[in-house]
């Protein structure tokens, strides 16, 4: 197996498959409803919702890097708030966050071993395999943000 087969398993496995932490981001958001992601259980604190729509954003921020396109990283990092918190919008905001899933494993199986160690262009000299894999630890840590903001809430 290469290693750009290696990193498309951790890719899909942490997202819906079967990751070493035992714990996906789909199945662990299908648990929760738009009241519940749209709750701030306390002041200055992040919604399911806002930690959601910023991975989706960080996700294609990065995959823009990734394809050459620099795009700086905003001063709200991506983090704003929800406007509308219907369940149809929250099922969207899910839908987005899939729809990101695919277009990183379309990226992923075009990518060889070699890409792995290209870098950005211009004055982003981060290796390829440093984003890609950058972008799994973001996923891991917010999914156990979210994680724990679940169980808070459902108690």
């Amino acid at each position: 197996m290469t290693e750009s087969e290696r990193i498309t398993r951790l890719f899909r496995g942490l997202f819906d498959g079967d990751p070493w932490l035992d714990v996906q981001i789909l199945a662990t958001l299908q648990g929760i409803n738009a009241q519940q992601a749209g709750r701030r259980i306390a002041e200055g604190r992040n919604t399911i919702w806002e930690i959601v729509n910023h991975l989706t954003s960080w996700r294609r921020n990065i995959l823009d890097r990734l394809k050459g396109k620099f795009i700086p990283s905003p001063e709200h990092n991506y983090i704003l708030p929800v406007e509308d918190t219907s369940e149809e919008a929250w099922q969207r905001a899910q839908r987005e966050l899939r729809d990101s899933q695919e277009e990183w494993l379309r990226y992923l199986e075009g990518l060889s071993d070699e890409d792995l160690d290209r870098t950005g262009s211009g004055k982003d000299k981060t290796p390829y395999y440093y984003y890609i894999h950058g972008m799994l630890q973001h996923d891991a840590y917010h999914l156990g943000q979210i994680v724990l903001l679940a169980k808070l809430l459902k108690n």
